[in-house]
C-alpha cells in the first residue's frame, strides 16, 4: 500500500533544537503503548522520560539525520548504516542515568526492553527511524506522516533500504502506507507486542 502525502519542509537539526525536539518526544511518547508505562508514575513521567530522549537525541545529532520540521512541531531522528544510537561511553553511562531518573527498577526494565530491540536488527546496513514524535500541540496535520515522507525520499536517492519498530499498534497502517511492511513481533516482558518494519530500498 503506497500513498503521497502534501510535502513537508524538513530541515536537519542542530544542537540548539535538542530542548525543543526533547519536548517534542517527550510528549509524543507519554501515552505510548512501550514507553508510557516504562515510567509507571505518571505525575513525573515527563520529568523522567525527557532524561532518557535528551540522550538519545543529543547523541543522534552525531549524524546529519535527524530531520525536523521548520517550527520544530515534528522530529524524525535517524540512525544511518554502522552508525549507533549511543556512543560506548554513552552505553555504559545509561543504567545511571535512567536509575537515576526513574529508579533501579524502571531502568533494569527499560534496558531489557532496548535489549529486545537490539537483538531484533537486522543485519543489513539501513537506516533506522529510532524516534519519531509530533508535538502534542500540532497532531493531526499530517506534519509526521509528511516528515516521515520527506525522510524516505533522502534515503530512497541514496538507494538505501529502512527500518523501524512500531511500539503503537495504531500506526502500523501509516508505516504501511509509506511502503514498510512487518517484519518480526518483540513481546516485551510486560507482554506489549512490538513490530518490526522494513522497507527495501528504492
Amino acid at each position: 500500500m503506497t500513498s503521497t502525502y502534501r510535502a513537508i519542509s524538513a530541515r536537519i537539526a542542530n544542537p540548539a533544537n535538542i530542548d525543543a525536539i526533547v519536548s517534542t518526544m517527550t510528549t509524543a511518547f507519554f501515552h505510548d503503548p512501550l514507553w508510557g508505562p516504562a515510567f509507571p508514575d505518571e505525575s513525573r513521567r515527563a520529568v523522567q522520560a525527557a532524561a532518557m530522549w535528551r540522550l538519545y537525541v543529543t547523541s543522534a545529532l552525531r549524524y546529519p539525520w535527524t530531520l525536523v520540521t521548520p517550527s520544530l512541531e515534528a522530529a524524525a531522528v535517524w540512525i544511518p548504516p554502522g552508525g549507533t544510537e549511543l556512543t560506548h561511553q554513552e552505553e555504559k553511562g545509561l543504567e545511571d542515568l535512567l536509575a537515576q531518573a526513574a529508579g533501579p527498577e524502571a531502568a533494569k526494565a527499560i534496558l531489557a526492553i532496548y535489549d529486545q530491540l537490539e537483538a531484533a536488527h537486522p543485519g543489513e546496513p539501513c537506516y533506522y527511524l529510532t524516534l519519531l514524535g509530533v508535538h502534542d500541540d500540532h497532531r493531526g496535520k499530517g506534519l509526521g506522516i509528511g516528515l516521515l515522507a520527506e525522510s524516505l525520499a533522502r534515503i530512497d536517492a541514496l538507494s538505501a533500504p529502512a527500518y523501524l519498530e512500531s511500539s503503537n499498534p495504531a500506526n502500523i497502517a501509516r508505516y504501511e502506507s509509506v511502503g514498510f511492511t512487518p517484519r518480526d513481533e518483540i513481546t516485551t516482558a510486560t507482554g506489549h507486542v512490538v513490530t518490526t518494519m522494513w522497507r527495501p530500498a528504492r
